[in-house]
């Protein structure tokens, strides 16, 4: 049920990067993360092409009236705030999670998708987070070092504010006998659907509940320090920690097998724990040295 997409040159510019995985789950899962990986990144690039020609006309403007600015002003104008950033990410996954809402028969109804995405340009990296996929920085330490970074918080209702959000708009939380370690999102009434996670595309059923699709937005600036970042499903971090991750990734002989040799490893261990049950797992890695 799980979608992903590299996007190199994104919005035009060779030096923007876009990222995204995306964990369909419940019916009709895996084709609402297709929908999502093949109508969200568009949406965002033309929404920051929108934000940064807005930016453009008014450098031209001030320029018009006598304003005297340098190359530098230019460039940083093309570049958007991170106010900017965070309203083009909230305004773009509400429009595609409404679009979903309209034309979803029934039986999808109660399904869903996380999304875990990253803009990156220059040395800005933007991150949209929905549900409980993870985004983890590597950094470099002065002692050669690999140490983790996690970029997202796993939006789960085990999060005070997520868990405060579902309770006052009537939703319940709670854990199953079968699963207690795992709270859940319930309707009102009746034991459904359970969704795992406190935001989600889809997942319409609890919509008027606390559920959203409003992503969390983050802004991080680079350093030389900084080797690649990890985009993964939840079936991942389930069964390797962030630091197991970024070593397994950074042992890799050849960047184009660090993420078959991740999935790998995260199959391996959910064989061993769990038997014949594996969740899905899937992973981009986006190295940020050439």
């Amino acid at each position: 049920m799980l979608s992903m997409i590299h996007y190199q040159d994104f919005t035009g510019k060779k030096d923007m990067i876009f990222c995204g995985v995306f964990d369909g789950h419940g019916p009709l899962g895996h084709k609402l993360s297709q929908c999502i990986r093949d109508n969200l990144p568009a949406k965002l690039s033309a929404s920051i092409k929108q934000s940064q020609e807005k930016a453009m006309k008014h450098y031209d403007a001030n320029a018009t009236n006598g304003g005297s600015h340098s190359d530098d002003y230019v460039e940083d104008n093309q570049n958007m705030s991170f106010p900017s950033w965070e309203g083009t990410f909230m305004r773009c996954f509400s429009e595609i999670d409404e679009k979903f809402a309209k034309n979803i028969d029934t039986d999808g109804f109660r399904g869903g998708s996380t999304a875990v995405t990253v803009i990156k340009q220059g040395d800005q990296l933007i991150i949209g987070n929905v549900g409980d996929s993870r985004a983890v920085l590597c950094r470099r330490a002065p002692d050669n070092r690999l140490i983790p970074v996690q970029l997202t918080v796993d939006l789960t209702p085990d999060i005070p504010r997520e868990a405060l959000r579902i309770i006052n708009c009537g939703g319940r939380i709670f854990a199953t006998e079968e699963d207690p370690s795992v709270n859940r999102v319930w309707m009102p009434k009746g034991d459904c659907p359970g969704l795992a996670m406190a935001r989600a595309f889809g997942n319409f059923c609890l919509k008027d509940y606390g559920v959203t699709s409003i992503p969390d937005v983050s802004y991080r600036k680079l350093t030389k320090q900084d080797e690649f970042v990890v985009l993964a499903s939840d079936g991942i971090w389930d069964m390797l920690s962030n630091s197991e991750v970024i070593n397994i990734v950074a042992s890799a002989p050849k960047r184009s097998m660090a993420a078959k040799l991740l999935v790998n490893h995260a199959v391996r261990a959910w064989r061993y724990k769990h038997g014949f049950k594996v969740d899905d797992c899937s992973a981009i890695c986006l190295f940020l040295k050439d």
